[in-house]
């Protein structure tokens, strides 16, 4: 949580809510006060609070009913019930609906001070273990480390480290599969953020208003659909680092919004007009001419020079080759027992077949072209014939040595996959194990003039 912990406190005693400030006002705690359960839920519903604390018994609406709809509206928010009427059974039923701890009536200005303390520890805990089990997914679908020592990837390595103890917007680019998130966690590692939440957007997944409250967060009825408030990303990645992949991709509106937590440090939720301040570093990326993009008129010009306060520009694969075997062998090493296989290594022909390919997908088709050679190989080292991807070997014009290129293998593969599902690019994509785009690539450099 960025800055001082805001407290509201509800206690129909004046008195109690004295006592209350006077324990807390010194501590750096941001006190308010309210007299009874309505007025709490109005003064929640104006503005975020990171703890409330509830008498239980109050006037209209009592602290069990404020605890009920903290939960369902202001899931972050954490909740200490206070009463002089303690029954195991009160106790129960507040723990039950969410109440971070339970103090009867009198207690010290000691207690007070620890139970506040632990409460938002908690709620600061809880809403990182959600931000975690994000992560958690994430990574199971990454499966290589920024790898390479051309001069290229050491002068990327040497930005990395310049720029990442700093807190300076970046932008990252360079074509689909060169390594841009990764380069983007580097960075966070490299910063004095290292130890706080890495938030991930991709930009080109969600749409409209699903995308600004995606980002932002909701409040309850917002939109058809928003049945309970909801953190955004923002949220999630306060004190830390929010990465947005294919920058490029978000509509105008947004545009303007992001603009805005850029320059004010703050953002709305959707439905909601209580600004929240937060503490982020941004980093984008993107595979387009973010150029071209403004000179289309679909990208604004103030946005770009905000997110490019410090560019960085990924080399495609095909020139740093000399990084293509350090690559090969560490996918090898990394994927081979998954599959059960005792591979050593690559012959000399494969590893020169590889190496003068010009991989078009980058780093995630060479991952995959080493996935796949495992899984076909049948020695103890892969040679050029477990290149190949599926079925029989294909029979392309061979050289003089009678060795066939890597590109030859490929372009007429692909026209066979191409060909068994009747042209549908996603479905051959799907099935060669590459995303769509690097398809198309590959069908236009190939010449493969295929409909779909």
């Amino acid at each position: 949580m960025s800055g001082r912990a805001t407290v509201l406190v509800a206690d129909d005693e004046q008195s109690m809510r004295d006592a209350i400030f006077q324990v807390l006002g010194p501590e750096g705690y941001q006190v308010t006060d309210v007299e009874s359960g309505d007025a709490a839920l109005a003064a929640i519903k104006s503005r975020p609070f990171d703890l409330v604390i509830l008498d239980l018994r109050m006037p209209r609406v009592d602290g069990l009913e404020v605890l009920r709809r903290i939960q369902q509206d202001s899931p972050g928010t954490a909740a200490v019930v206070i009463t002089g009427y303690a029954t195991v059974e009160s106790a129960v039923e507040a723990m039950k609906l969410g109440a971070a701890d339970f103090l009867p009536k009198p207690f010290t200005p000691d207690v007070l001070r620890l139970t506040v303390s632990r409460a938002l520890r908690g709620a600061r805990m809880a809403k990182e273990n959600l931000l975690l089990r994000s992560e958690v997914e994430e990574c199971r679908g990454r499966d290589y480390e920024l790898i390479g020592q051309s001069q290229a990837m050491r002068q990327i390595y040497d930005l990395v480290r310049r720029v990442g103890p700093t807190d300076s917007t970046v932008l990252i680019t360079g074509e689909s599969g060169t390594g841009k998130e990764l380069v983007a966690r580097a960075i966070r590692d490299h910063s004095p953020r290292r130890e706080r939440p890495f938030v991930t957007v991709d930009c080109g997944s969600l749409v409209g208003t699903l995308f600004e409250s995606e980002l932002f967060g909701h409040v309850k009825g917002s939109f058809t659909g928003a049945t309970s408030t909801k953190h955004g990303r923002f949220e999630l990645a306060d004190g830390g680092t929010i990465f947005f992949d294919e920058i490029a991709n978000v509509n105008p509106d947004i545009q303007a919004k992001l603009l805005r937590v850029i320059q004010e440090r703050e953002f709305t939720r959707v439905g909601a007009t209580q600004a929240i301040p937060v503490d982020v570093r941004i980093i984008a990326a993107t595979s387009r001419d973010l150029q071209e993009e403004i000179r289309e008129g679909r990208f604004r010009e103030d946005l770009f020079y905000r997110l490019c306060v410090v560019p960085i520009v990924l080399p495609p694969l095909r020139q740093r080759r000399e990084d293509v075997p350090l690559l090969a062998h560490y996918f090898l090493q990394r994927q081979k027992g998954r599959h059960g296989k005792k591979l050593l290594g690559f012959s000399h022909e494969a590893m020169e077949a590889l190496a003068n390919y010009d991989w078009p997908g980058n780093v995630r088709e060479l991952q995959n072209a080493i996935e796949r050679a495992i899984v076909l190989s049948r020695g103890d080292v892969i040679t050029p014939a477990d290149l190949l991807y599926y079925g029989p070997t294909p029979k392309p014009e061979a050289k003089g040595d009678g060795l066939a290129p890597l590109a030859a293998v490929e372009r007429e593969h692909i026209a066979r996959v191409l060909d068994h599902h009747g042209g549908n690019r996603t479905a051959a994509a799907k099935a060669l194990g590459i995303d769509r785009k690097t398809l198309w690539r590959k069908i236009r450099a190939y010449g493969l003039g295929v409909g779909g």
